[in-house]
Parts: structure tokens; C-alpha cells; sequence
């Protein structure tokens, strides 16, 4: 039978699938695909959120202490967030139960940011073949330049018995 023409009882495997807690150890390390942040992004953000303060909607604003538009750290957060979400816990996350962040430089329109997750905890609970999973989310810009750093206590899903 040939290639084109062959058929499997095997069922597909699911695209976009979170890693269960299983497939995952302490030390293991991930890295994103970049995104460059736009005007756009910045528009839709700030009207969504309230958060419509005079450094992010005027452009060249008097009391800003760097040069181009700078875009709050919650958006910077919020992409890298939804990069992990499609790609590391879609299907498998069930909640966010912990994070701390910390904005090590300011971030830009214009500017391209990607993030190296680092497992660092992993503890499977005494219920429902869940864990809890731990993890240090490093941000960096274009040039290399760290500038956001947060960690993340997740409770992820496992793998069916």
C-alpha cells in the first residue's frame, strides 16, 4: 500500500497539546519564538485594560524618562504568557497559582522580546493526577537584554492512566 493511500486505526496525534506534568523535570528548558510588540498592540491594550495614562497614549510625552513609546509591563507579560499558554499548557494547564515579577528594563514599541522558561519545581499532589509545577520565565529584548523576570507556580494536568 502506498503512502498516499494508507489509512491507520492509530488515533491522531493532537496538535498544539500542553506537556503533561509527566513530561516535564526539574531543569528542563524552554525558549519562545519572538514577537515584535506594534503600535497596534499597544492601542488594543491599553484601551482594554484602562490603562490610559499620559506615558503610554502621548506620543514624545515630557514626563517620560526614555526615548519611544513604552509599553506597560503588564503587555510585555501578558504576550509571553500567551506564547506558553499555545505552547506549553494548552489542554494541560488548570491554573495560575502563584507569580512574581519583577520589570528589569523597560520595554518599547518596536521592540522584539522572546522568554527562556526553566522548570524549577515539580510536585505531584495527593488528588487527581495533578502537579504542581514551578518555573522561572526569564524575558529578553532584540539586543539580548534581560528584561523582565518572573516565576510561576502552575497546576498542571497528567497524563491519563
Amino acid at each position: 500500500m502506498s503512502a498516499t493511500t494508507a489509512t491507520t486505526t492509530a488515533a491522531p496525534v493532537r496538535l498544539g497539546q500542553g506537556f503533561y506534568w509527566q513530561d516535564i523535570e526539574v531543569g528542563q528548558q524552554f525558549e519562545t519564538f519572538s514577537r515584535t510588540i506594534t503600535e497596534t498592540d499597544l492601542v488594543n491594550f491599553i484601551s482594554c485594560t484602562g490603562m490610559l495614562e499620559a506615558i503610554f497614549i502621548e506620543d514624545g510625552y515630557e514626563g517620560a524618562a526614555m526615548p519611544g513609546r513604552p509599553v506597560p509591563g503588564a503587555l510585555t507579560y501578558t504576550l509571553i504568557e500567551g506564547f506558553i499558554l499555545q505552547t506549553m499548557i494548552q489542554g494541560t494547564g488548570l491554573a495560575m497559582l502563584e507569580l512574581f515579577q519583577k520589570i528589569l528594563k523597560p520595554v518599547v514599541v518596536g521592540d522584539t522580546i522572546h522568554a527562556r522558561i526553566t522548570v524549577t519545581g515539580l510536585r505531584p499532589t495527593s488528588k487527581n493526577n495533578r502537579a504542581i509545577v514551578d518555573s522561572e520565565i526569564r524575558v529578553f529584548n532584540q539586543r539580548g537584554e534581560e528584561v523582565m523576570l518572573y516565576t510561576a507556580k502552575r497546576l498542571l494536568a497528567g497524563r491519563n492512566a
